[in-house]
């Protein structure tokens, strides 16, 4: 097995978008530790843990598909967890470039994040041809179109629950049954949406809104 140490690099991952807050706040994983990627890279937990502790979430950049004259917004967390590399950060969305990613990402058409490191140390095995990263410095992540390791996506978009999470609160806030819920979210999710953010209320009137629906739907 050969170590390794390199020049920058780039690794892609989707966004799992959870949710898009109307003020540009959002939340994913930028890297899923142990998922093989498109380039035969997998990336071990623990290997930002060191650049983390150097620069923490304010010295990382947030660009636009890596381009360091296109700063859209800034990282307010990072963190490895078990899964991954968790990220939390807020478009500037007085910069016209970061208005147009917050309205592109609520739409669903631009969903991928990618980091922009350093090997530090690196295993290459020769049977499976795979790089296993055990230390990255890692300095910038961005928003970037298409992904490298598909499994990783922006897991919320602020404001914007999955319909997996408004499924759970349906059935456990707002006392429907799973079937009500599924009738929600398959019909009026997108309406419900835009009612909530048009006329903003407690959540027990939001509940109520969308148990009268669920009768109405069925």
């Amino acid at each position: 097995m050969k170590i390794a140490a390199g020049p920058t690099e780039r690794k892609f991952a989707g966004l799992e978008v959870e949710a898009v807050e109307s003020d540009g706040t959002f939340s994913g994983y930028a890297s899923l530790f142990g998922r093989v990627d498109l380039g035969r890279d997998m990336v071990e937990r623990g290997a930002f843990a060191d650049s983390l502790a150097k620069r923490g979430a304010g010295g990382i950049r947030m660009l636009f598909q890596h381009d360091p004259n296109q700063p859209i917004g800034a990282w307010q967390e990072i963190r490895e967890d078990a899964r991954g590399l968790f990220v939390r950060g807020k478009l500037a969305t007085g910069v016209a470039r970061a208005r147009e990613v917050l309205e592109l990402m609520r739409d669903g058409a631009l969903d991928g994040l990618s980091i922009g490191f350093r090997t530090v140390r690196a295993v290459n095995e020769p049977r499976t041809g795979v790089r296993r990263i055990k230390a990255a410095d890692l300095w910038e992540i961005s928003v970037v179109t298409f992904p490298m390791l598909p499994e990783a996506r922006v897991d919320r978009v602020k404001g914007l629950p999955s319909p997996r999470e408004f499924e759970r609160w349906l059935t456990r806030d707002a006392g429907l049954t799973r079937g009500e819920a599924k009738t929600v979210i398959a019909r009026g999710f997108a309406h419900l949406v835009r009612e909530r953010d048009a006329a903003p209320g407690t959540p027990e009137r939001l509940a109520a809104t969308i148990r009268r629906a669920a009768r109405l739907f069925q």
